[in-house]
């Protein structure tokens, strides 16, 4: 059984409004492992399960926190939530030993949208200091959770733009306009025809659905956009993007 644990003192510490901007996922953070890394549920699957593998030699404390996620002027949001249980919220994990985590999603999905929440797990160790209730944050993993809509399908659509911008810059934004996130994991811009890189970015972004973001990026190369059209390509983890966009005028 899912135990509720929306009253949890640790809920009360957080301040309302929560924006920060979490590292990369990873497999393995401080000798743990995670598997999976994403969580997806649906109307018909709304529990699943997370195993937490401690491969160090010692002994690990983690605490296990879901958060709802949304995004405001590019930026990631979150809030404590009472919506996402997940069970148990503190783990000891011997050396060499795995922990599964439960998770269930207590409303109804929503009608035709994705909605997205985070589980943060952080290793936490006694401090050293005379107050024996403060702990040490070791390392912190997210893990984002994705929910499918009760009808239809949730598929991004992806709405590209791309201007100039002083100091041998480039403007590019993303206006996902569908229905689910989509994750960009790098793309590059290059000449029309000559297929040299004019400008590149890596690192993984998320874009939630009805959502945008915005990279500036360094020119590569002393030349300029001539005609006025760049050839974009890009990665995605629903699906590569190979396509020749207009350069609007500044």
């Amino acid at each position: 059984m899912i135990k509720d644990i929306s009253n949890m003192d640790y809920f009360k510490q957080l301040p309302r409004l929560i924006v920060l901007a979490l590292a990369p996922l990873v497999s393995s953070a401080a000798g743990w492992n995670i598997d999976p890394l994403r969580i997806d549920l649906s109307p018909i699957k709304n529990t699943a399960a997370m195993t937490i593998t401690n491969a160090s030699n010692q002994t690990t404390t983690i605490q296990i926190q879901p958060v709802a996620w949304s995004q405001v002027q590019g930026k990631d949001v979150y809030l404590p939530t009472k919506e996402l249980l997940v069970t148990p919220p503190i783990v000891t994990i011997p050396a060499k030993s795995s922990q599964i985590i439960r998770m269930a999603l207590r409303i109804p999905a929503d009608k035709s949208n994705e909605t997205a929440y985070r589980i943060n797990l952080q290793e936490i160790s006694p401090t050293t200091s005379d107050n024996m209730t403060a702990v040490d944050v070791a390392m912190r993993v997210s893990v984002p959770v994705f929910i499918q809509p009760q009808f239809g399908k949730a598929e991004p659509k992806l709405s590209w733009k791309v201007s100039s911008a002083p100091d041998n810059m480039i403007k590019m934004e993303l206006y996902n306009v569908g229905n689910a996130h989509v994750k960009i994991t790098d793309f590059t811009l290059l000449s029309v025809g000559v297929e040299h890189a004019v400008a590149t970015e890596t690192g993984a972004n998320y874009i939630l659905a009805g959502q945008s973001h915005t990279w500036l990026l360094k020119m590569l190369g002393p030349e300029t956009v001539v005609d006025q059209h760049l050839h974009l390509k890009a990665f995605t983890d629903t699906a590569n993007v190979d396509t020749v966009i207009v350069v609007d005028k500044p």
